[in-house]
């Protein structure tokens, strides 16, 4: 059976990109001007213009077009979004454009400078989605394609749970912020690692061969994000232990989450006695699962932890995987509030979690990035990756091209590299502003 090239399947992604970028910007201009009970008049009128706007667009090329729907999105798609969609509707149907590949895509190969890698795992760049976006592992190819060099999905719960009342998310668009209050809405584990099997078998199908990375492209990672149920005992490590056990085969990296403020509970796991004992049980279950798996390498296991902790609590924190000498990271993230006023926090908790364990354990800093600024920032503070979240919620998905753009153009501008600026400031080199 053929099933295609390598040069037919990008034409046929092209294509959908495209149609999906008419249908987002019928729809958004359909709830502008439907009639509020009705918007079916709406929709339909918003398919006749979305159509003329891309047909002054269709003979730029494939670049050209590429360029004009980023520019779409981020002009008129995400201000019609953000002034007319409730914001979990709005979430909901950008996880599904992505489960059906319906955005826009980055061709451009990723530039050498942009290059990091995350235990001794080349990438091809250093941004990633964070989690929270993708709960369920529903829109994984899909954000991959957007050009992230790596996908989180969860936080995924062993049992299905709705999560908080609704109404729980909300847009500070002046702050450049959201306030999520999902607090862990998850299908469970049964669902999503169905979901995760049946990608595995489509790709292997398609390509007709097998990939060292779970991600399933080469340069790319996978993280599986782990979190526990509101009825689990407050202290109980067993629902971690369970996505370990459930999860490590089809994972590039491992995230145990404890940073959440959602859930009753969680956060106190970041304490340090509670923390050793909850990793040494991880890591214990990691090993015996990638031993009974016959995996060939270790999935490393991250901490994700807040970074409104005090100075005292993150340098504790840090101990704690050279202390279990295991392969566990940290991965510094906010929960609750969210984008540009986390920023500082985030920035402030690398600083310190570098500053006590040095180079030895990758960190992924998240919280406020919304640009190639940002992203260096947190380089130089000793991030080797970063996250992206609130940014694609803010400004659409052409955020994730623009900060890759930026870091290039800097990197080309300066000489320099992505791997050459982390830990810039623990060295004492002063980068040229961006």
């Amino acid at each position: 059976m053929d099933k295609g090239g390598a040069e037919g399947v990008d034409r046929k992604v092209g294509v959908d990109a495209a149609q999906a970028d008419k249908l987002a910007l019928s729809v958004c201009v359909g709830v502008l001007f439907g009639n509020r009970k009705d918007r079916v008049g709406g929709v339909a009128a918003g398919v006749d213009n979305a159509l003329q706007v891309l047909e002054v667009v269709r003979d730029l090329g494939a670049a050209g077009v590429a360029q004009a729907l980023v520019g779409i999105h981020s002009l008129l798609t995400m201000p019609l979004v953000r002034a007319t969609v409730d914001p979990e509707v709005a979430h909901q149907v950008a996880v599904r454009f992505g489960k059906y590949g319906l955005v826009p895509r980055d061709r451009k190969p990723d530039p050498d400078v942009l290059a990091t890698d995350l235990w001794g795992l080349p990438l091809a760049n250093p941004v990633g989605l964070a989690a929270g976006f993708d709960k369920n592992g529903e829109a994984i190819d899909g954000m991959l394609a957007m050009g992230f060099a790596s996908v989180e999905i969860g936080s995924i719960t062993p049992r299905p749970q709705p999560g908080n009342p609704k109404p729980r998310v909300f847009r500070l668009p002046e702050d450049g912020a959201v306030i999520n209050r999902y607090g862990f809405n998850s299908e469970g584990h049964t669902l999503v690692l169905q979901r995760l099997q049946q990608r595995v078998r489509a790709h292997k199908y398609k390509q007709d061969k097998d990939h060292d990375r779970k991600a399933l492209i080469e340069g790319k990672l996978l993280g599986i994000n782990l979190g526990k149920n509101k009825s689990s005992a407050a202290e109980s490590h067993e629902d971690y232990v369970k996505g370990v056990r459930t999860f490590a085969p089809l994972a590039d990296y491992l995230v145990v989450n404890v940073s959440s403020p959602n859930t009753p509970g969680l956060r106190a796991l970041q304490k340090s006695e509670v923390l050793r004992e909850l990793m040494a049980a991880v890591v214990n279950e990691r090993d015996a699962t990638v031993k009974a798996a016959g995996l060939a390498k270790k999935v490393p296991v991250c901490v994700k932890i807040a970074p409104d902790m005090s100075e005292e609590e993150l340098r504790d924190v840090a101990k704690r995987p050279a202390s279990l000498k295991s392969d566990a990271e940290l991965v510094q993230q906010a929960g609750g509030l969210s984008g540009a006023p986390v920023f500082p926090l985030g920035l402030r908790a690398v600083r310190i979690v570098r500053s006590e364990i040095g180079d030895k354990i990758p960190i992924i800093g998240c919280g406020g990035i919304a640009s190639g600024k940002e992203a260096l920032a947190y380089a130089a503070a000793g991030a080797r990756a970063v996250q992206m979240y609130t940014s694609l919620v803010m400004d659409g998905p052409g955020a994730v091209a623009k900060t890759k753009d930026e870091l290039a153009a800097y990197f080309e501008k300066h000489g320099l590299t992505w791997r050459e600026v982390v830990g810039a400031e623990e060295r004492g080199v002063k980068l040229p502003p961006m």
